[in-house]
Formats: C-alpha cells, sequence, structure tokens
C-alpha cells in the first residue's frame, strides 16, 4: 500500500485541482451544463491519455524528438499567456452562448496544460522511475477521478453564491493564470539558461 500512497500524493500537489478549478469555472463560464459535462469528458479523457503515453512511452518520446521539459513548460506557458490575456481584455465578448458546445476547449487548455501539465508530466515520470508502472498508474487513475469530480460539482457551488461573485473569481483566475503562465516561461528559460 505505501508504493501507491507515496505514488498518489505528489501526483496531487501536481495536478492542483485548488488552483486549476477557478480557471476551469472561468473558460466555462455560461455554458450550458450539458456541454460543460462532454468538456469535463474531453478533458479528463485528453490528460488520461497523455498520461498514460507519458507513463509508458515518455522518455522514449522525449529523447527521439529532442523534447526536454522545459521545451514543455515554455510552450505551455505561451498557450495559457495567450488563454488569460484573451480572457481578459475580451471576455465579455467571447463567451459561448449556452447552447454553443465545448468545442475543442477540452483537449486544450483544459485537458492540456492545466490538468496535465509538465508538473505533471515530470511526477509521472519520477514517480515510474520510483515506484513502478502499477502504482503510478492507479495514482493517476484516482487523482483523474478526483479532478473530474472537481470539474463537475465546483462550477454548481460557485455558480450558487451569485453570478456576480462568479464573474469575480473568473477574472481573478484568468489573472492568476497570466502568473501561472509567466511562472512556467521563467522556470523554462531558466532551465535552457542552467542546462
Amino acid at each position: 500500500m505505501q508504493p501507491y500512497l507515496e505514488s498518489f500524493l505528489p501526483l496531487f500537489v501536481a495536478l492542483n485541482l485548488p488552483g486549476v478549478l477557478p480557471i476551469f469555472i472561468s473558460l466555462t463560464e455560461g455554458m450550458a451544463p450539458g456541454h460543460r459535462r462532454k468538456l469535463v469528458i474531453q478533458a479528463i479523457s485528453t490528460a488520461f491519455a497523455l498520461s498514460v503515453v507519458i507513463l509508458f512511452a515518455g522518455e522514449f518520446i522525449f529523447a527521439t524528438l529532442g523534447i526536454t521539459l522545459n521545451d514543455l513548460r515554455v510552450g505551455g506557458g505561451l498557450i495559457l499567456l495567450v488563454l488569460s490575456i484573451s480572457d481578459l481584455l475580451f471576455g465579455d465578448y467571447k463567451r459561448r452562448s449556452p447552447g454553443e458546445g465545448p468545442g475543442t476547449v477540452g483537449i486544450v487548455p483544459i485537458g492540456i496544460p492545466l490538468t496535465v501539465g509538465p508538473a505533471a508530466i515530470t511526477t509521472i515520470l519520477v514517480s515510474q522511475q520510483g515506484f513502478g508502472y502499477v502504482p503510478t498508474l492507479v495514482s493517476l487513475v484516482a487523482n483523474l477521478v478526483l479532478v473530474g469530480i472537481g470539474y463537475l460539482f465546483g462550477p454548481r457551488l460557485l455558480e450558487r453564491a451569485g453570478d456576480a461573485f462568479a464573474k469575480a473569481i473568473a477574472k481573478v483566475a484568468s489573472l492568476f493564470l497570466a502568473a501561472i503562465a509567466v511562472a512556467m516561461i521563467r522556470a523554462g528559460v531558466m532551465g535552457f539558461i542552467n542546462g
């Protein structure tokens, strides 16, 4: 049982549901509940598929393509930065109507890199090397189930607090998303310099 617990906790921290949930709410504000559920399934499926690929073939893929973790940090950070700036400046103009579908926002940026980003990818690789494939896979599934539950029920709890409060939280989340993006880019650039 010890390897499972020791594999679960670092991944729980890396996935950072409390930090990602307000951003998820910001990206899905005004979306119909049915479409939001489809988006959650899309995001969790994408995150799981990428995580399994990383778990079993990550080191090989990175070595073959010449990709480093710093490349992922910079690329993911740029995506999140563009998204956060767009939401902060033009959020009121680009909100989806209640009848509009989820599109691919569940894949990028929610599935990748918000749910599974550079921190989670690194944790998966380290966990696989330290605890093996089975404990890492079990902890991954358990964590993604928790994230899915958070995505499904978190917005409902926030909506009960009122529309103005939900919009304020969404804007603050976009601001934090910009900060997270800059931190990811900075970490990648510093990795390039130090490496």
